[in-house]
């Protein structure tokens, strides 16, 4: 796997250099005036149970910690955004985890000290674990100016939930519980191509999900972390494209459109999504900032964290500078995730036309059946939404699976080479 990325990435940058990270003081700074329009990403690691497949940075719930912890996170915005004087514009703002249900008592808390700094224009989302479903926590959320909820439901079903170690869900309970709060997006996560699974087993559960108010759902493919102790393994190429074909066009039947590779909505206005922005700030362990032309990543350790902020430092562990052309890779692969791409947000963005710079690639995947392009924007077709997951899963193993392996055991390691 790490031979087939590390050749693509060396012909897409035309460069033998890899993405290499730093060591980070937490001293350097975050130039928020060269950022325009950024996502906001805030990280809870808490958790009741730690789910085996889940890859996730998390720990198991501590109330001293947790209240450090949120503490540590209000003083990290402050150190971030201390330059800003009148509220910066932002898209988006996404409370991940973990489970960031758990905090519902100081989300508000959290949101009212972003807003210092930030005006947040396309809404706050978080993810709910479905023990978290109940009446008290979506009033809360509510309260605190959430107006999405992603439920990581990952399946309906018995058989299914038993190989994940996760609980049966009362169907009926969480239909009525969710009727009693309005959220403009409701979304569903489910897990597709693990040991066994059919399209008649999805359809199920994409058949309940609605049913019980979502108009949003995602159906994630099942990856083999290195460093997860689930005993599960993926699915064969041919059974999980022939799957995903199926679904797909499950979707398309019942009047559900595409807006990412992995999610269909109801409606155009119901998204859900924390990553596709070309820029992105993140706060709390384990996040992750997407500058003009550089990433960074916080450590995973709570402990370090919060040592890090009580000293004045941002808890950064690592960073990479891009090169031009590395930053232009990781914008359209992330335009891509979304199936489309607007040639013209490209040239807006690094001042060259995205033909001139991809040319003859765009070319070979016109050819090959991969995109079409219609008034300005290039599309992904259905094969060419299944190679991008193709490719996408040896990007997650070579890449991320090394990157948070690394951290889960150092907290600020010495260098990293991707």
């Amino acid at each position: 796997m790490s031979m087939i990325t590390t050749a693509t990435r060396m012909y897409l940058t035309r460069s033998f250099k890899p993405f290499t990270f730093a060591p980070d003081d937490g001293r350097r700074k975050i130039d928020l005036a060269a950022v325009e329009k950024p996502g906001l990403y805030v990280h809870i690691p808490f958790c009741r149970t730690l789910c085996n497949f889940c890859p996730y940075c998390k720990v198991f719930y501590d109330s001293d910690l947790y209240s450090r912890y949120i503490d540590a996170l209000k003083t990290e915005i402050d150190l971030v955004s201390a330059e800003i004087s009148i509220p910066k514009e932002v898209s988006s703002l996404y409370f991940g985890g973990g489970s960031p249900a758990l905090a519902a008592d100081r989300l508000g808390e959290i949101i009212t000290h972003l807003q210092k700094y930030y005006r947040i224009t396309e809404g706050i989302g978080v993810e709910l674990h479905p023990q978290d479903v109940n009446t008290d926590t979506l009033q809360k959320l509510k309260a605190a100016g959430v107006t999405r909820i992603s439920i990581g439901i990952q399946s309906f079903q018995k058989h299914f939930q038993d190989l994940l170690g996760r609980s049966v869900i009362d169907i009926q309970e969480m239909k009525k519980v969710l009727s009693s709060t309005e959220f403009e997006t409701i979304s569903m996560d489910f897990i597709f191509a693990l040991p066994g699974q059919k399209a008649t087993d999805l359809k199920l559960d994409i058949q309940r999900a609605f049913d019980c108010g979502a108009n949003h759902t995602a159906i994630y493919p099942f990856i083999d972390f290195s460093f997860t102790s689930t005993p599960l393994k993926e699915m064969r190429k041919n059974e999980k494209r022939h799957l995903l074909n199926e679904i797909t066009e499950y979707f398309r039947s019942i009047g559900c459109h595409r807006d990412s590779i992995w999610t269909f909505a109801k409606s155009r206005t119901h998204k859900y999504s924390s990553m596709t922005r070309d820029n992105f700030i993140g706060f709390g362990c384990s996040a992750t900032s997407l500058l003009k032309d550089q990433f960074r990543i916080n450590t995973f350790s709570i402990e370090e964290y919060c040592k890090r902020i009580e000293h004045g430092l941002l808890p950064t562990a690592l960073h990479c500078d891009f090169s031009v052309r590395q930053r232009m890779i990781y914008w359209l692969f992330w335009r891509a995730y979304t199936t489309k791409v607007v040639i013209a947000d490209f040239e807006k963005f690094f001042g060259v036309p995205l033909k001139k710079a991809f040319g003859a690639e765009l070319t070979i995947a016109r050819l090959t059946g991969m995109i079409i392009e219609k008034n300005g924007v290039l599309e992904l077709t259905d094969k060419g939404a299944f190679y991008f997951h193709y490719y996408e899963s040896f990007y997650t193993l070579a890449y991320i699976d090394k990157m948070w392996g690394l951290l889960r055991h150092e907290a600020f390691p010495r260098s990293m080479k991707l």
